[in-house]
């Protein structure tokens, strides 16, 4: 799973969760491989920070669980 694959899941993944056109920068965690931090630029109703775990073989799937699991859990 790349950069791009990771944008588009939490997008989907964010619009379910009421934000219509969420402003993303999503960055790799320095020095911890397959973590990747997504922050949520302008979110009043959420966590403005969010940190998946995901790499080759990943599914989308786990990565919209993790980012649902962590926006409803704030």
């Amino acid at each position: 799973m790349d950069q791009h694959d990771l944008e588009r899941i939490a997008r989907a993944t964010l619009r379910e969760l009421g934000l219509p056109s969420p402003d993303l920068t999503i960055a790799p965690v320095t020095g911890q491989p397959g973590l990747w931090r997504i922050d949520i630029r302008g979110n009043v109703d959420g966590p403005s920070t969010l940190k998946v775990k995901c790499g080759l073989g990943s599914t989308a799937q786990w990565v919209r669980e993790q980012i649902f699991n962590q926006y409803t859990e704030a």
